[in-house]
């Protein structure tokens, strides 16, 4: 996957707004959606919809990822 940052060039902390990732597929292929991490949750907007993300909130997202 093809993910970026629009702007990184300080150090920041995340708050309630978040930070958005755009993702794609690799070299140029299209858009698969945006990942927005908050400090209390991970919402997944899936392809160009901006509306209804799946969210998880942070425990649940670890929880799940250690079960891997």
């Amino acid at each position: 996957m093809d993910v970026s940052i629009g702007d990184f060039n300080v150090a920041m902390e995340i708050k309630s707004k978040g930070i958005e990732l755009k993702v794609a597929r690799p070299n140029g292929g299209g858009h698969r959606g945006n990942l927005v991490v908050t400090g209390t949750t991970l919402k997944w907007f899936n392809g160009k919809t901006t509306t209804n993300p799946k969210t998880i909130k942070w425990d649940d997202f670890i929880d799940h990822m250690n079960s891997l």
